[in-house]
């Protein structure tokens, strides 16, 4: 296995938390073949570590000051978000060649947050300006074991199992001194389990991975359920120019054996080096989000939730043990529950390497 599979596996379990409409973070991987917001199959080599470093930037479709005053005027409880920002950082390690651990820590930020206010008096209903919500995320521990690879077929799958930890800021407030509300923390004080499967199937050049998530959420700050969700992603990779992934691998699976000589004669394993080398694969993406209704003191609010699928093209580069990678997301299904703000693009851009 070359360093650019080893690189391909870090990504794929250190970006796991969901990125829902109105919460920051994403789930993502540089896969075998160049997968960035798909998790693919494959793990990291035993003893083998990797680090990454990315910023999603996601921008919403705010509502006017129109709607949320009128929404206020009939006592709903809505808001406007302009965007929603994260930085990451993220560390995986083979704990064997076919289980690896990874930890991700994000920071995030939500900025010009605008709430409709109802009132009685001669004002009548007006628009309160919040401000921004920024400040330490909660991170995410996540295993993955591959129990299929098939090296002849390129054909690998893998089970995901993991937690999200309240590790985040959950005391932010807003430029007139209020409290936020738990879904505007950078934080959300519950523990949430996670639990997945990936598949990825090679083909030379080209690459097919797809991947679920489910993530339970439990009530965490301020008695808030922020609601479960299911992520379900696939993508389609290929490599552009570079070494292929299957004679990489070929490569290395037969070093120190030779076909031609006439009797089998025991020698040493001649170890191999692969040298340096540029790769870019070019992506397509299809990436799809649920979010249940969130719920506070037990209560449902009808204005949160619902369904995104995004269509995203993206690059990857690698050269040794370096990569970067950019991918930009389009919703082409955007149905939101009740009244919010509707996330109109997101980039997501990074770097990663391996150890």
């Amino acid at each position: 296995m070359t360093r650019k599979v080893t690189l391909s596996c870090l990504i794929s379990v250190a970006l796991v938390t969901p990125a829902v409409a109105h919460h920051p973070g994403g789930i993502g991987n540089i896969g075998a073949a160049g997968p960035i917001w798909t998790i693919t199959a494959a793990t990291l080599e035993q003893g083998h570590a990797a680090a990454s470093f990315w910023y999603e930037y996601a921008r919403l479709g705010g509502l006017s000051d129109a709607q949320l005053i009128a929404a206020a005027g009939q006592h709903v409880h809505a808001h406007s978000i302009k965007t929603i920002e994260s930085a990451v950082a993220s560390f995986g390690y083979g704990i064997t060649n076919d289980f690896m651990i990874a930890v991700r820590a994000p920071f995030n930020r939500r900025t010009d947050i605008r709430e409709g206010h109802h009132s009685h008096g001669p004002e009548g209903n007006t628009v309160d300006l919040r401000g921004d919500s920024n400040g330490f995320g909660d991170m995410t521990l996540l295993g993955q074991w591959r129990f299929f690879n098939n090296v002849a077929s390129q054909t690998q799958a893998a089970v995901l199992l993991g937690f999200k930890a309240p590790t985040g800021r959950t005391s932010v407030r807003d430029d007139q001194g209020l409290l936020f509300e738990t879904e505007f923390q950078p934080g959300t004080g519950s523990w949430d389990a996670l639990v997945g499967a990936a598949f990825t199937q090679g083909f030379g050049r080209w690459s097919f991975d797809t991947n679920v998530l489910y993530i339970a959420a439990s009530t965490g700050s301020e008695q808030t359920n922020m609601g479960n969700r299911f992520l379900y992603n696939a993508a389609l990779s290929y490599r552009v120019f570079g070494p292929s992934l299957t004679g990489g691998r070929n490569a290395l699976a037969h070093a120190g054996h030779s076909h031609s000589d006439p009797a089998p004669v025991r020698k040493a394993p001649v170890p191999v080096t692969p040298q340096p080398s540029w790769s870019l694969d070019a992506i397509l993406e299809l990436n799809g989000e649920w979010h249940d209704y969130q719920k506070v003191a037990d209560v449902i609010d009808p204005n949160s939730g619902g369904n995104t699928v995004y269509v995203a093209p993206g690059l990857r580069a690698t050269y040794d043990r370096f990569s970067g990678f950019a991918l930009v997301g389009i919703p082409i299904v955007n149905h939101m529950n009740g009244l919010q703000s509707k996330p109109e693009y997101r980039v997501l851009v990074g770097m990663a390497v391996g150890f």
